[in-house]
């Protein structure tokens, strides 16, 4: 799938410099003055009228052009917004959720479009769950050996991203919709979240931090993890640490998990309990 965000700017969009359409005005009522017969240094003063009016037309010119530029990026993906999004979107079939945000209405039409063979890609299983729930952040299929079975690993968008049972049978019931489902589909549907790791950490503060921090820290920790893309992503002990040293924190010492925790690329690793052992002050 493209990642929108590296596409360059349209060429529908255009660069607005307020001193380039200024002087191009200048220059177009010079030539006009001097075929009329008229000897005006359009613009040599501050106060010259001619510059002064030219300026408002230039400054109207400016909200004119910058008007288009949202009407033509409203009409492109990557910029698309808000209702004008909506309606490009149904162009592919595609409506928003309850709750959907833009981010990820982009990506379901974007799916939509690449997945609408039957035959049963990843970006059309993917497209019929995310359509299914809000709920449902991103999947991963796979089958074994022989077995025909389609494996879907579900993951949620709530904090840790297990899916839950009903999240499971919703996406379950989408799949197998007969407008969807093909005669030889089978379907094992789970939640991608397979290894939950505890946390236990040794945490030294600098002289000055309040002690709030070390309750604060397993939801910064469990946040810091929910924003990486999860499916497939190890858990190193490094990153704990890291994500542990927030303001405040001179030195993290990770107590557990003993080793770093491997995923497979259907797996997505939660981060369950979290202990923080005060472990005095030192810079």
């Amino acid at each position: 799938m493209i990642d929108l965000s590296s596409l360059p700017d349209p060429q529908v969009i255009e660069e607005l410099d307020y001193e380039t359409i200024l002087q191009s005005f200048i220059d177009e009522v010079r030539v006009l003055f001097a075929a009329a017969g008229i000897v005006y240094d359009v613009g040599a003063l501050e106060t010259d009228p001619v510059k002064i009016v030219l300026e408002a037309f230039t400054y109207r010119e400016i909200r004119l052009r910058t008007r288009a530029n949202h009407v033509a990026r409203n009409q492109i993906l990557a910029y698309s917004t808000g209702t004008d999004l909506e309606h490009l979107a149904s162009h592919y079939g595609v409506a928003r959720l309850a709750g959907e945000t833009d981010e990820r209405l982009r990506e379901r039409v974007q799916l939509a479009t690449i997945g609408r063979s039957p035959g049963g890609t990843y970006e059309r299983f993917k497209a019929i769950a995310m359509a299914s729930s809000p709920k449902v952040r991103d999947i991963a299929t796979w089958t074994e050996d022989r077995d025909p079975t389609v494996n879907i690993a579900v993951l949620s968008t709530d904090v840790g991203g297990a899916a839950s049972t009903s999240l499971l049978a919703t996406v379950r019931a989408a799949l197998e919709a007969p407008a969807v489902r093909l005669v030889s589909d089978r379907y094992n549907v789970i939640s991608a979240v397979q290894k939950v790791v505890a946390v236990d950490l040794s945490v030294t503060l600098t002289p000055d931090a309040s002690e709030d921090i070390l309750a604060e820290l397993p939801d910064l920790i469990r946040l810091a993890r929910d924003q990486e893309d999860l499916l497939g992503l190890d858990l190193y002990r490094a990153w704990v640490s890291k994500a542990a040293m927030v303001p405040g924190v001179s030195n993290v010492v990770v107590n557990a998990p003993v080793a770093d925790v491997a995923a497979s690329p259907k797996e997505a690793v939660k981060i369950g309990d979290v202990t923080v052992q005060f472990a005095g002050r030192g810079r």
